[in-house]
């Protein structure tokens, strides 16, 4: 029998291959953005419920809770595994909409307490890196290491360091600025360099009083300081105290002498005011 002439041919079009080619393309091109996006959670929640309303989109389970993370890929890279501290873990489940934390006062105070004892070890580490590499100029007395809090306190006493009455760094006392220096580069924190003198007035031509004193040797050691300049000049704060705030009392030469100094301070930053702002923004 002769084929009917108005029937079509057997089998799909030539078109529909190409066509269904072109779909085949057009799904891994969307699939390829999707993997390389950058996404925020929570514009894609409202552009989801923008579709959801405009489509009439039924949803079986409510999905309540946003996601707390801003981005399917991770923000910072290292090459060893890492572990989250506490205020970045605080920070990260912080992230929600609500205008209220379900978290106790009591929690809360336990949290700050665990984030200032993690900082003082923290501290307390780092003060024994510089202690090591300061510890041929400690076991001969020139310097001294110590910690209060969060301050890392580098004590030059006056042996090996200054002339009486002077504020001229002794020769040969480069090597320990030295090394002083770039242990403070290598810390974090503001640097106070802090100036002390004893009890003894002093009046020359050169100082008036145990205030230009101490302050004139501040400012050698802080000048010392910055001619490296790896260091970053806002960090540093010079002060001259006199003999306002002595280590012992001032009653024999001996007691004396452990006054006469000057104090490099690393001042760490106190991370329970993080800890409440952190808190404040979360109950904007």
């Amino acid at each position: 029998m002769a084929d009917c002439p108005k029937c079509p041919p057997v089998g799909a079009p030539l078109w529909l291959a190409t066509f269904a080619d072109l779909m085949s393309l057009l799904m891994c091109f969307f699939v390829l953005l999707l993997s390389f996006a950058n996404m925020d959670a929570k514009k894609f929640k409202v552009v989801a419920e923008s579709m959801e309303n405009a489509f009439g989109v039924q949803r079986d389970i409510e999905a309540v809770e946003i996601p707390l993370g801003t981005s399917i890929i991770a923000q910072y890279f290292s090459p060893a595994s890492t572990n989250p501290t506490l205020l970045e873990e605080i920070k990260q489940s912080t992230s929600q909409s609500s205008t209220s934390l379900d978290v106790s006062l009591e929690e809360k105070e336990k949290m700050k307490q665990e984030i200032m004892e993690q900082a003082l070890e923290n501290t307390q580490a780092e003060a024994e890196k510089i202690e090591e590499r300061l510890k041929d100029d400690i076991d001969k007395g020139l310097v001294s290491i110590e910690t209060q809090g969060l301050k890392i306190i580098i004590r030059i006493n006056e042996k090996g360091s200054f002339a009486s009455g002077t504020a001229i760094l002794k020769s040969g006392f480069e090597p320990v600025m030295n090394r002083i220096t770039e242990s403070v580069i290598q810390a974090k924190g503001k640097v106070l360099v802090a100036g002390h003198t004893d009890d003894i007035p002093i009046s020359t031509d050169w100082y008036r009083s145990n205030w230009e004193l101490s302050a004139g040797r501040s400012v050698t050691v802080a000048e010392f300081m910055l001619k490296n300049k790896q260091l970053d000049k806002k960090r540093v704060v010079i002060e001259g105290h006199a003999d306002s705030q002595p280590l012992v009392a001032n009653t024999s030469n001996e007691n004396r002498a452990k006054n006469r100094r000057v104090e490099v301070i690393l001042v760490q930053d106190d991370p329970t005011l993080e800890f409440d702002k952190i808190q404040k923004h979360a109950q904007e």
